[in-house]
Protein backbone atom coordinates (compact mmCIF):
# COMPACT_ATOMS: atom_id res chain seq x y z
CA UNK A 1 0.00 0.00 0.00
CA UNK A 2 1.21 3.34 -1.11
CA UNK A 3 0.18 6.19 0.74
CA UNK A 4 0.67 10.06 0.81
CA UNK A 5 1.82 12.25 4.37
CA UNK A 6 1.11 15.55 5.10
CA UNK A 7 1.79 17.29 8.03
CA UNK A 8 2.06 20.73 9.10
CA UNK A 9 2.66 22.49 12.51
CA UNK A 10 2.98 26.07 13.99
CA UNK A 11 3.96 26.86 17.55
CA UNK A 12 4.84 29.90 19.73
CA UNK A 13 7.36 30.18 22.36
CA UNK A 14 7.73 32.98 24.90
CA UNK A 15 11.75 32.66 24.23
CA UNK A 16 14.03 30.89 21.60
CA UNK A 17 13.55 26.90 21.84
CA UNK A 18 15.15 23.51 21.63
CA UNK A 19 13.00 20.99 20.64
CA UNK A 20 13.07 17.51 19.62
CA UNK A 21 10.62 16.39 16.90
CA UNK A 22 9.45 12.56 15.67
CA UNK A 23 7.15 12.73 12.66
CA UNK A 24 9.70 11.47 9.87
CA UNK A 25 8.13 8.31 9.00
CA UNK A 26 10.95 5.45 9.33
CA UNK A 27 13.00 3.99 6.59
CA UNK A 28 12.84 0.26 8.45
CA UNK A 29 11.50 -2.77 8.21
CA UNK A 30 8.32 -3.25 6.21
CA UNK A 31 8.14 0.08 4.61
CA UNK A 32 9.94 2.16 2.32
CA UNK A 33 10.17 6.04 2.21
CA UNK A 34 10.17 6.40 -1.91
CA UNK A 35 9.91 10.34 -0.97
CA UNK A 36 10.54 13.01 1.93
CA UNK A 37 10.51 16.76 2.34
CA UNK A 38 11.25 18.54 5.84
CA UNK A 39 11.22 22.25 6.28
CA UNK A 40 11.74 23.43 9.67
CA UNK A 41 11.79 27.65 8.55
CA UNK A 42 15.09 28.94 9.88
CA UNK A 43 15.49 26.76 12.77
CA UNK A 44 18.84 24.74 12.91
CA UNK A 45 18.37 20.77 12.56
CA UNK A 46 20.81 17.61 14.45
CA UNK A 47 19.74 14.25 13.51
CA UNK A 48 20.02 11.53 15.30
CA UNK A 49 18.65 7.87 15.26
CA UNK A 50 15.67 6.77 16.75
CA UNK A 51 15.02 4.03 19.45
CA UNK A 52 16.07 0.48 18.47
CA UNK A 53 17.54 2.35 15.30
CA UNK A 54 13.73 2.84 14.16
CA UNK A 55 13.69 6.22 12.05
CA UNK A 56 15.47 9.50 12.82
CA UNK A 57 14.67 12.11 15.25
CA UNK A 58 15.49 16.07 14.77
CA UNK A 59 16.61 18.59 17.50
CA UNK A 60 15.47 21.70 16.27
CA UNK A 61 17.25 25.24 17.55
CA UNK A 62 14.21 27.69 16.93
CA UNK A 63 15.98 31.15 17.21
CA UNK A 64 12.70 32.89 17.98
CA UNK A 65 9.55 32.09 19.44
CA UNK A 66 7.37 30.77 16.37
CA UNK A 67 8.20 27.54 14.90
CA UNK A 68 6.32 26.15 11.84
CA UNK A 69 7.24 22.55 10.38
CA UNK A 70 6.13 21.14 7.27
CA UNK A 71 6.56 17.66 5.95
CA UNK A 72 5.63 15.61 3.53
CA UNK A 73 6.52 11.82 2.74
CA UNK A 74 5.28 9.02 0.22
CA UNK A 75 5.57 6.14 1.83
CA UNK A 76 5.30 2.19 0.35
CA UNK A 77 4.00 -0.15 2.93
CA UNK A 78 5.32 -3.56 2.02
CA UNK A 79 4.12 -5.79 5.22
CA UNK A 80 1.79 -8.18 5.27
CA UNK A 81 -1.06 -8.67 7.71
CA UNK A 82 -0.07 -11.87 9.54
CA UNK A 83 -2.88 -13.62 12.09
CA UNK A 84 -1.79 -13.14 15.22
CA UNK A 85 -2.93 -16.64 16.68
CA UNK A 86 -0.21 -18.14 13.84
CA UNK A 87 2.81 -16.66 15.79
CA UNK A 88 4.08 -18.43 19.11
CA UNK A 89 5.75 -16.74 21.86
CA UNK A 90 9.70 -16.99 22.19
CA UNK A 91 10.66 -18.42 25.03
CA UNK A 92 12.22 -15.74 28.18
CA UNK A 93 15.55 -17.28 27.99
CA UNK A 94 16.06 -16.89 23.74
CA UNK A 95 14.67 -12.97 24.07
CA UNK A 96 17.32 -11.32 22.73
CA UNK A 97 19.29 -7.65 24.72
CA UNK A 98 17.71 -5.04 22.63
CA UNK A 99 14.22 -6.72 23.13
CA UNK A 100 15.03 -7.47 26.67
CA UNK A 101 13.67 -3.53 27.83
CA UNK A 102 10.31 -3.39 26.54
CA UNK A 103 9.24 -6.62 29.14
CA UNK A 104 9.72 -4.14 31.95
CA UNK A 105 7.03 -1.56 33.27
CA UNK A 106 7.54 1.86 32.56
CA UNK A 107 6.20 5.58 33.24
CA UNK A 108 2.84 5.28 31.57
CA UNK A 109 2.70 1.58 31.53
CA UNK A 110 2.80 0.39 34.84
CA UNK A 111 2.18 -3.51 33.80
CA UNK A 112 3.37 -5.23 37.28
CA UNK A 113 -0.13 -4.06 38.26
CA UNK A 114 -1.71 -6.69 35.62
CA UNK A 115 -0.48 -9.93 35.94
CA UNK A 116 -3.56 -11.45 37.79
CA UNK A 117 -5.98 -10.24 35.66
CA UNK A 118 -3.63 -11.76 32.92
CA UNK A 119 -3.47 -14.71 34.22
CA UNK A 120 -7.39 -15.28 34.82
CA UNK A 121 -8.78 -14.01 32.09
CA UNK A 122 -6.32 -15.24 29.54
CA UNK A 123 -4.02 -18.01 31.22
CA UNK A 124 -5.75 -20.51 29.32
CA UNK A 125 -4.02 -18.93 25.58
CA UNK A 126 -0.57 -18.90 24.32
CA UNK A 127 1.43 -16.99 22.01
CA UNK A 128 -0.45 -14.68 19.56
CA UNK A 129 -4.18 -16.36 20.31
CA UNK A 130 -3.36 -14.32 23.63
CA UNK A 131 -2.46 -11.18 22.24
CA UNK A 132 -5.11 -11.42 19.90
CA UNK A 133 -7.89 -12.07 22.51
CA UNK A 134 -6.41 -9.19 24.76
CA UNK A 135 -6.53 -7.18 21.67
CA UNK A 136 -10.29 -7.65 21.09
CA UNK A 137 -10.69 -7.31 25.10
CA UNK A 138 -9.46 -3.91 24.52
CA UNK A 139 -11.15 -2.87 21.79
CA UNK A 140 -14.95 -3.95 23.44
CA UNK A 141 -14.41 -2.26 26.72
CA UNK A 142 -12.86 0.80 25.85
CA UNK A 143 -14.57 3.81 24.53
CA UNK A 144 -12.87 5.97 22.22
CA UNK A 145 -13.36 9.09 23.51
CA UNK A 146 -11.53 12.18 22.16
CA UNK A 147 -10.68 14.39 25.01
CA UNK A 148 -10.73 12.22 27.78
CA UNK A 149 -7.37 12.05 28.23
CA UNK A 150 -4.17 13.60 28.83
CA UNK A 151 -0.43 13.45 28.66
CA UNK A 152 -0.47 12.57 32.11
CA UNK A 153 -2.76 9.49 31.81
CA UNK A 154 -1.35 6.32 33.06
CA UNK A 155 -2.55 3.12 32.37
CA UNK A 156 -4.08 2.14 36.05
CA UNK A 157 -6.42 5.03 35.14
CA UNK A 158 -7.43 4.03 31.54
CA UNK A 159 -8.29 0.47 32.42
CA UNK A 160 -10.32 2.53 35.59
CA UNK A 161 -12.03 4.52 33.21
CA UNK A 162 -12.83 2.35 30.18
CA UNK A 163 -12.11 5.33 28.02
CA UNK A 164 -8.96 7.02 26.06
CA UNK A 165 -7.59 8.19 22.94
CA UNK A 166 -4.99 5.56 21.01
CA UNK A 167 -2.33 6.47 22.94
CA UNK A 168 -4.41 4.96 26.07
CA UNK A 169 -5.21 1.68 24.14
CA UNK A 170 -1.92 1.08 23.18
CA UNK A 171 -1.03 1.63 26.46
CA UNK A 172 -3.23 -1.18 27.88
CA UNK A 173 -2.16 -3.23 24.93
CA UNK A 174 1.57 -2.95 26.31
CA UNK A 175 0.56 -3.43 29.93
CA UNK A 176 -1.50 -6.78 29.16
CA UNK A 177 1.16 -8.47 26.92
CA UNK A 178 3.95 -7.37 29.28
CA UNK A 179 2.41 -8.90 31.88
CA UNK A 180 2.05 -11.96 30.15
CA UNK A 181 5.76 -12.04 29.83
CA UNK A 182 5.73 -11.13 26.05
CA UNK A 183 7.71 -7.99 24.79
CA UNK A 184 5.48 -4.90 23.54
CA UNK A 185 6.23 -1.25 22.44
CA UNK A 186 4.75 1.76 21.69
CA UNK A 187 4.81 2.42 18.18
CA UNK A 188 4.06 6.28 16.54
CA UNK A 189 2.21 5.74 12.76
CA UNK A 190 0.59 7.43 10.49
CA UNK A 191 -2.16 5.94 8.86
CA UNK A 192 -5.40 6.31 5.96
CA UNK A 193 -7.68 4.83 8.38
CA UNK A 194 -7.13 6.71 11.04
CA UNK A 195 -10.35 9.08 12.03
CA UNK A 196 -9.87 11.78 13.27
CA UNK A 197 -6.40 12.00 11.17
CA UNK A 198 -3.47 12.47 13.92
CA UNK A 199 -0.84 11.36 14.89
CA UNK A 200 -1.46 7.82 15.26
CA UNK A 201 -0.29 5.39 18.70
CA UNK A 202 -0.23 1.29 18.58
CA UNK A 203 1.83 -1.14 19.67
CA UNK A 204 4.24 -3.74 18.63
CA UNK A 205 4.58 -7.19 20.41
CA UNK A 206 7.79 -9.98 19.53
CA UNK A 207 6.32 -13.31 18.53
CA UNK A 208 7.96 -15.60 16.48
CA UNK A 209 11.29 -13.31 16.84
CA UNK A 210 9.93 -10.71 15.23
CA UNK A 211 7.90 -7.40 15.88
CA UNK A 212 4.38 -7.33 14.69
CA UNK A 213 1.91 -4.50 14.59
CA UNK A 214 -1.43 -4.64 16.69
CA UNK A 215 -3.96 -1.55 17.00
CA UNK A 216 -6.46 -2.39 19.52
CA UNK A 217 -8.34 0.92 18.44
CA UNK A 218 -9.61 -1.58 15.40
CA UNK A 219 -8.73 1.38 13.28
CA UNK A 220 -5.85 0.14 10.89
CA UNK A 221 -3.99 -3.40 9.98
CA UNK A 222 -0.22 -3.56 10.04
CA UNK A 223 -0.30 -3.63 5.80
CA UNK A 224 -2.17 0.20 6.73
CA UNK A 225 0.36 2.11 9.00
CA UNK A 226 3.28 3.81 8.46
CA UNK A 227 5.73 3.41 11.24
CA UNK A 228 7.49 6.73 12.70
CA UNK A 229 8.84 5.71 15.74
CA UNK A 230 8.84 2.96 18.36
CA UNK A 231 9.64 3.85 22.61
CA UNK A 232 9.17 1.88 26.04
CA UNK A 233 5.60 4.57 26.26
CA UNK A 234 3.77 7.06 24.75
CA UNK A 235 6.40 9.68 26.54
CA UNK A 236 9.35 7.83 24.43
CA UNK A 237 7.13 8.46 20.91
CA UNK A 238 5.41 12.14 21.33
CA UNK A 239 5.74 13.53 18.11
CA UNK A 240 7.52 16.97 19.69
CA UNK A 241 9.28 18.05 23.06
CA UNK A 242 9.74 21.62 24.14
CA UNK A 243 12.14 22.40 26.53
CA UNK A 244 9.69 25.59 27.68
CA UNK A 245 5.86 26.36 27.45
CA UNK A 246 4.55 25.72 23.97
CA UNK A 247 1.34 27.42 22.49
CA UNK A 248 0.09 25.48 19.42
CA UNK A 249 -1.26 27.18 16.64
CA UNK A 250 -2.27 24.89 14.06
CA UNK A 251 -1.74 21.40 13.44
CA UNK A 252 -2.53 19.09 10.67
CA UNK A 253 -2.06 15.33 10.03
CA UNK A 254 -3.04 13.70 6.81
CA UNK A 255 -2.39 10.47 5.11
CA UNK A 256 -4.14 9.25 1.58
CA UNK A 257 -3.54 6.17 -0.23
CA UNK A 258 -2.44 7.26 -3.56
Amino acid sequence: MRFQIDVALHYRFAVPNTVFLTVEAAQTTGQVVEHSRMQLGNAIATRIKGDADVGERIWAQVPGEEFVVTYEALVDVTRKSVPLDSLSAVPLHEIPAEVAPYLRPSRYIQSDKFHSLVKKRFGHLEGGAKVAAMRDWIEDNLSYVPGSSDADTNVLETFAGREGVCRDYAHLMCSMVRAAEIPARMVAAYGPDVTPQDFHAVTEVWLDGAWHLVDATGMCDPDGMAIIAVGRDAYDIAFMDSQVPATMLYLSVNAQRV
